[in-house]
């Protein structure tokens, strides 16, 4: 009788429907469902710019922004500071 007791409840607390796989995949989830909210605020954040871009409601300074951005462009009394560091330039092989 006691070993069964025992049997029914250890498979309870450790199996694999048990109550530690249930807290554990409740903690999964919350992984994931802050993901989510990370994923979603990206896409809403992308959604806007795109909207922005539009034809319909162009923004002429996020055109500017961007098209500078991309090209490395500024004009002669802007001052550029890059936020990311340059990427070294690669080594050309030496001759032995």
């Amino acid at each position: 009788m006691a070993v069964g007791i025992f049997y029914l409840t250890f498979h309870a607390l450790s199996g694999e429907r048990g109550v530690y796989a249930l807290l554990k995949e409740e903690r999964k989830l919350e992984v994931l469902q802050t993901e989510l909210d990370n994923v979603t605020a990206q896409r809403k954040d992308l959604e806007h710019r795109v909207r922005l871009m539009s034809a319909g409601s162009l923004d002429l300074d996020l055109l500017d922004e961007q098209s500078r951005s991309l090209l490395g462009n500024a004009s002669e009394n802007e001052l550029v500071i890059p936020l990311q560091p340059p990427e070294p330039l690669p080594s050309a092989p030496r001759a032995n």
